[in-house]
């Protein structure tokens, strides 16, 4: 294959000095101060997100429906707001711009889930979990992209759910998948402005996850089958999430725009046909 860049600009591209390696900046240190706003932050993976932020110097906005949680950490700023309500988004929103000016990341992690199969849905789930996973995102993203610094970074909770559909979940699939393509179509329409990505969680051990194997005849042999189908051997943490979700925020992560990333331990890398359970 032809080389098509003169060999001593790819010398100079890769060259660096130990001097400019030691002066190197830490990674995360332009996070400090930064406005960040991660919904769906009382518990779980939302949680961690808004903690980690906090350790990097960030200032942190979290919300959710309901009151401030007793045990969120002080310099997390909590606000009562239903992602749903497209008026509260944008009362959210005046009220960070008027403190604290432009916000840099937003994180869209509110969700909810109900375990049902299509034919056992009703009207109220299907408006329970798309006002608050797909409405909610599109009402965020919508108020907040005017009034992003230059550059921010969107990141959007998604799940493999969105990808490989789990049993008896299904609107919670569909309105995952919405959310992979709202992410894409707002890298391209909008990426002279923001970056947006979704980070795709898979087994995280949450109440979430623990609801849905409790679906299961057998909940304890179902979590043990689920464990051997993941090569790292364990299932994630929030940790886990929060750790991709910094790094998206981070200058590091400047080119990555319209991307999911899945997290999931590679899972869903495998085949399904698994010697090693038989």
């Amino acid at each position: 294959m032809r080389l098509l860049v003169p060999p001593m600009q790819v010398h100079r591209w890769s060259a660096m000095s130990d001097q400019q390696i030691a002066t190197k900046p830490t990674f995360g240190r332009e996070l400090e101060n930064r406005t960040v706003l991660v919904t769906g932050g009382s518990r779980g993976i939302g949680r961690c997100i808004a903690e980690n932020f906090a350790a990097y110097g960030s200032r942190v906005f979290s919300c959710g429906r309901g009151l401030r949680p007793k045990d969120l950490a002080a310099e997390i700023l909590w606000w009562q707001c239903d992602v749903a309500d497209s008026g509260a988004v944008e009362m959210l929103r005046d009220a960070i711009i008027s403190e604290h000016g432009p916000l840099a990341t937003l994180v869209n992690n509110a969700g909810v889930q109900i375990e049902k199969t299509l034919l056992e849905s009703t009207d109220s789930d299907w408006e329970t979990v798309m006002n608050t996973n797909a409405r909610g995102v599109f009402n965020c993203c919508r108020a907040f992209i005017p009034h992003m610094v230059p550059r921010g970074s969107i990141i959007n909770i998604g799940s493999i759910s969105g990808q490989i559909a789990d049993p008896a979940m299904a609107l919670y699939n569909a309105s995952k998948a919405f959310v992979h393509g709202l992410t894409r179509s707002i890298a391209v329409d909008h990426g002279a402005s923001v970056r947006c990505n979704a980070v795709l969680p898979g087994w995280i051990m949450t109440d979430m996850a623990d609801a849905a194997f409790d679906l299961a005849n057998d909940p304890l042999k179902a979590r043990e089958d689920a464990l051997a189908r993941h090569p790292v051997g364990r299932f994630g943490s929030p940790q886990d999430i929060a750790s991709v979700a910094v790094w998206l925020a981070s200058d590091a992560s400047e080119f990555a725009n319209g991307q999911c990333f899945t997290i999931d331990g590679g899972m869903t890398a495998a085949s399904p046909l698994n010697p090693g359970l038989y």
